[in-house]
């Protein structure tokens, strides 16, 4: 494994926490695809990609993992769901510490999110897969549900159901509601795929922030769905991403913001200093190439070590 650039060896100090990356495993024992707008996809070789992150890992010694879901695709046929998820769970559990993981759109193609936090381990309650923990004093890390509303995961007449479909059809007129055809600008994220946080995850999310700002601690949010449109396809956007990053903005505690689903990466600071970073998929990596990362906190920057498609970033916090 090769890291894109040397930021790693160039600093001396040492971080305050490092913890393991990855995102978009979306494993599945078929032959390689392409997603609708082309781009190669190797369902069989995602899980290699993940074998080799761990190991890795292990000889890193991270704090932690974290994975940014879709550790199974779509396509992956019904029948075989249960087991490709077992499998996937199996190779992170081969990791010497905690992983923590969060749900994307592909996971809920495939089982029901009550199936999914449990074979996942997710804090819960009442089905939300939404949680925070501080590994270090100075340091918190927040993990969002991107698909707290959403119409899919939940059961059809679950009201959290009936509240994205009704949402989707105010702001889609198209029949099918993972087509953004006709749709402009930021509009193009309300699609079937994508999903918002609610109110009551908000209203947590703002306590935490102030439980985080009285502690003294910087965060790190964590979310499957990119949460500013200069780090991602206007197309891959939560779909409430700004009454989100109104709560954030309140606060000068978070640093950085952290997210999947959007494949080909990005990055992009906001207009309060915050970084955002998008993980780049382990699904698109070629044969013998890898995506995966070592996220280094330290007080006033984070890094993140790269493998080969994975960009390497340094990300100094604004003050």
């Amino acid at each position: 494994m090769a890291y894109t650039n040397g930021i790693v060896s160039a600093q001396c100090k040492q971080p305050l926490l490092s913890f393991g990356v990855i995102s978009d495993v979306q494993y599945a024992d078929i032959p390689d695809g392409r997603s609708f707008l082309g781009v190669p996809r190797y369902y069989r070789h995602s899980i290699l990609v993940l074998q080799r992150a761990v190991q890795k890992w292990n000889e890193q010694k991270p704090k932690f993992v974290i994975n940014f879901g879709d550790i199974i695709d779509g396509f992956c046929p019904k029948d075989q769901s249960l087991s490709a998820i077992k499998k996937v769970i199996d190779e992170f559990n081969v990791f010497n510490g905690p992983v923590y993981h969060m749900i994307g759109n592909h996971c809920l193609y495939n089982l029901p999110r009550e199936k999914l936090l449990q074979m996942l381990n997710i804090p819960s309650i009442d089905g939300l897969a939404y949680y925070d923990f501080s590994p270090i004093p100075e340091y918190r890390i927040v993990v969002l549900d991107g698909y707290d509303i959403s119409a899919i995961g939940w059961p059809k007449d679950h009201e959290k159901t009936l509240k994205a479909l009704n949402f989707l059809r105010e702001r889609n007129p198209n029949s099918d509601k993972n087509s953004p055809n006709g749709l402009v600008g930021l509009e193009r994220r309300f699609l079937m795929f994508n999903g918002a946080v609610g109110k009551e995850q908000l209203e947590w999310l703002d306590h935490v922030l102030q439980d985080a700002t009285n502690s003294n601690q910087k965060v790190v949010v964590c979310c499957h769905l990119p949460l500013d449109p200069g780090a991602a396809t206007k197309e891959a956007l939560l779909w409430n991403y700004d009454e989100v990053m109104y709560v954030i903005h309140r606060y000068n505690c978070v640093k950085a913001c952290l997210a999947g689903h959007d494949h080909k990466g990005g990055h992009s600071v906001d207009s309060h200093g915050i970084h955002h970073r998008v993980l780049e998929a382990a699904l698109e990596c070629p044969p013998g190439t890898d995506a995966f990362g070592l996220v280094n906190l330290f007080d006033d920057r984070l890094q993140l070590a790269g493998a080969d498609r994975m960009e390497s970033q340094e990300m100094v916090f604004s003050c």
